[in-house]
């Protein structure tokens, strides 16, 4: 990585408040320009080199997400160096993005969602207990895995129904909890605090684990939301901890939620990102009318 660009990281960092996650994809990103350009790298880079690098991208089988991706790391990045004074001009200026349509969220009907709630109630004792609390929360508030699973158990000791929640760009929100959630989050503190051993030093996590990050991790939510889905006679394929968050989303816009409520729910920054979800909402109650009013029916 060149000096450059780890200034650049850096700046994203602390002017621009950027998730490590987003950190790490920005650095894969022109990382990959930097070793495909050669000789001088990015920073040397004619406009003709960086389209032939970008051209490329489609040839080596890149998606258009993840092409349009790069193309905005790598626009970012030279809109810094003209403001650094690196370079007197942005060769990457006449990279045109990718065109690509947008896939609809995968989500579940509410049956699927009460099948699953279901399967993870066979599950003996703490382990049950956690799953359910981990499917109640992800349904009833919409949180992100990566909010869900780094709450602490403090936030919830004193059965809220809301949660502060710090998401993207540092941003706070309101998330709700039902009645179920609720429930299900006092049956597992219970269980919680009965695993723990007298005098045994309490985690600060509302779902600890013995591994690095000192709780669960989102792999392992998934591999225990796949293990419910299989149960429950739901394709695998089709659940993950996002989807619940899907699932949040496109319920409550069936039920005659309000777009911005949704929006603001789900701690979308803009609006456009949350209109994707009244296509699935759209589209199923199209299938609702179409399976059951008489004269949709076919003759």
């Amino acid at each position: 990585m060149t000096p450059q660009i780890e200034a650049f990281l850096e700046m994203m960092a602390v002017e621009r408040d950027a998730s490590p996650h987003t950190l790490a994809a920005y650095g894969r990103d022109l990382a990959d320009a930097e070793n495909w350009l050669g000789d001088g790298g990015l920073m040397a880079a004619p406009q003709e080199a960086l389209e032939a690098w970008f051209a490329d991208l489609s040839r080596r089988g890149l998606s258009a997400a993840t092409a349009a991706r790069r193309r905005a790391s790598v626009r970012q990045f030279y809109r810094f160096a003209l403001g650094e004074g690196w370079r007197a001009d942005d060769p990457s200026r006449r990279l045109d993005a990718p065109r690509q349509g947008r896939s609809l969220p995968k989500t579940l009907s509410r049956d699927e969602v009460e099948a699953l709630l279901a399967a993870a109630s066979a599950h003996d004792g703490a382990a049950g207990l956690r799953l359910i609390a981990l499917v109640e929360m992800a349904y009833a508030s919409g949180l992100r895995v990566s909010e869900l699973l780094a709450l602490k158990v403090e936030a919830v000791r004193r059965d809220p129904a809301y949660l502060i929640v710090r998401g993207k760009g540092g941003k706070e929100r309101l998330a709700p909890l039902n009645t179920a959630a609720r429930e299900a989050i006092k049956a597992w503190l219970d269980a919680r605090d009965a695993a723990r051993k007298p005098g045994a030093p309490d985690s600060s996590w509302l779902f600890p684990s013995h591994g690095k990050s000192g709780h669960l991790t989102p792999r392992r939510f998934a591999q225990l939301l796949d293990q419910a889905a299989v149960s429950a006679g739901i394709d695998p394929s089709r659940v993950s901890p996002h989807v619940l968050r899907h699932a949040f989303a496109t319920h409550l816009l069936e039920g005659g939620a309000d777009l911005r409520v949704v929006q603001t729910l789900l701690g979308h920054a803009d609006i456009s990102t949350t209109q994707i979800y009244t296509h699935v909402a759209t589209d199923r109650l199209s299938q609702v009318v179409h399976a059951n009013h008489p004269l949709a029916k076919d003759d």
